[in-house]
């Protein structure tokens, strides 16, 4: 069976997202070493959620409840967050609500803006993740690749991508109300990685053209060859942030990269939204917007109470997230469960396809020995081996019809047992399929 335990946007508090995005990326073989009953984990961690997809020995009783507490020790073992801390926090999905849920998260149903593009290909590298260290399993490894078909589907027949924005569109959004002429400021970039790519399309797409990038693990110059900016080095990196009007960081580091100490300015505080003077009485030295898109945070909280400088959040940017496009939602809200439907009828009738082909070969070597004793006899012009087929056909169409049901109602193992009890059958499981070298 499947099983994922989930913590979100929805469930937790920023704080312990922000605890769970630190994890270590040893919690899916963690997981599987819990229990023997685990036969495979994906996890996946995200700046909004950390979710782990089981999938469990179903025969097992009780495996939902040993799954969830293997899930449980896992994360204290390897985040340091105990089971009472996480507790009230999280959310349970199992059978077929698995498939539903992972594909609404991969399709940004979940996310924190509807609709948000980023997650199609974190929920891929999770995938890609547990491949290398060996913790996926054929059933797992279907769920995901069905996932980003789900997600593609969606992005293709609704207009949900379109309705939605991603939370570096949101953002800079967000900055609009203290920024007159996005080609004046001076923007300073923290990170090289995906998320900044996407920041920095989205302010050239805003007009800004005077961009640097500092990059804490050395790849600046790189980045900045590519896309056409100014690379910031390390012994630059302070004075370049202090004198900048707009910082916007984006890193996978687990410590703050920007703290007061690169800002340099007296104690103040400033808020989002409510420009600060920069002439005249009130005035004050310099107005700085600071944007943290890193998860864990990437900018020491500290900084906001810098005089001129407004800190802006992913927890604020979650506050100011707009209402779902409701129709384009609905529309893709209906394409994911169908596709969930589907999911479940193909694993069912796979579930159920040992026994049926069980079934099959023991009805067909009971024909292929009286079509040899009536050959034997003189069955010269066919006729009865003809008749024997037709029979065989007929005897094997309602079984299999109602194998088929069984599966789709979740009781495959009802017709297992039959055979087991009629014909002292034993369905013979065939060998799990490699994994594919990438998403189908």
């Amino acid at each position: 069976m499947l099983l994922c335990v989930t913590a979100s946007h929805k469930t937790a508090s920023f704080e312990l997202l922000e605890r769970l995005s630190r994890t270590p990326d040893d919690v899916a073989s963690t997981v599987v070493d819990m229990t023997p009953c685990v036969q495979g984990a994906v996890v996946l961690a995200t700046c909004n959620r950390f979710e782990a997809y089981v999938e469990m020995d179903e025969p097992v009783t009780a495996a939902g409840a040993i799954g969830v507490e293997a899930v449980l020790e896992a994360i204290e073992s390897t985040t340091g967050v105990s089971a009472a801390e996480f507790d009230g926090a999280y959310a349970v999905h199992s059978g077929r609500r698995v498939a539903e849920h992972l594909f609404s998260v991969a399709s940004g149903l979940e996310s924190v803006v509807s609709g948000e593009g980023e997650i199609a290909g974190q929920v891929r590298r999770a995938l890609k993740s547990a491949r290398k260290d060996g913790t996926t399993s054929p059933e797992l490894e279907r769920l995901f690749q069905r996932a980003s078909q789900a997600q593609r589907k969606v992005k293709n027949v609704t207009a949900l991508g379109r309705a939605g924005r991603s939370l570096v569109r949101l953002a800079l959004e967000l900055a609009d109300s203290r920024i007159a002429d996005w080609s004046a400021e001076r923007v300073l970039l923290v990170g090289t990685g995906a998320y900044a790519a996407v920041t920095l399309a989205t302010l050239r797409e805003r007009g800004a053209v005077n961009i640097s990038v500092y990059s804490p693990s050395g790849r600046a110059e790189a980045f900045a060859a590519k896309h056409g900016i100014r690379p910031v080095s390390a012994d630059e990196y302070a004075r370049t942030a202090a004198h900048s009007s707009l910082l916007i960081t984006c890193t996978t580091a687990t410590e703050p990269v920007l703290g007061p100490e690169h800002l340099q300015h007296p104690v103040g505080l400033a808020t989002v939204g409510c420009p600060v003077p920069t002439t005249g009485p009130g005035a004050q030295r310099h107005s700085q917007l600071v944007v943290d898109l890193g998860m864990p945070r990437n900018v020491d909280p500290a900084v906001a109470t810098l005089e001129g400088v407004a800190l802006l959040d992913l927890e604020t940017i979650r506050l100011h997230a707009p209402l779902e496009e409701l129709q384009a939602t609905d529309a893709a809200r209906s394409v994911v469960r169908e596709a969930a439907d589907t999911f479940h009828v193909v694993g069912a009738r796979q579930s159920v396809t040992p026994s049926v082909v069980a079934l099959r070969s023991h009805i067909f070597s009971l024909l292929e020995s009286e079509i040899d004793r009536a050959r034997a006899r003189g069955d010269e012009d066919g006729r009865i081996e003809q008749a024997l087929r037709h029979l065989s056909g007929v005897l094997l169409h309602t079984p299999t019809t109602r194998a088929h049901e069984l599966a789709a109602a979740g009781r495959a193992d009802e017709f297992a047992a039959a055979l087991g009890t009629l014909y002292g059958i034993t369905p013979v499981e065939p060998a799990a399929e490699e994994p594919r070298s990438s998403i189908a």
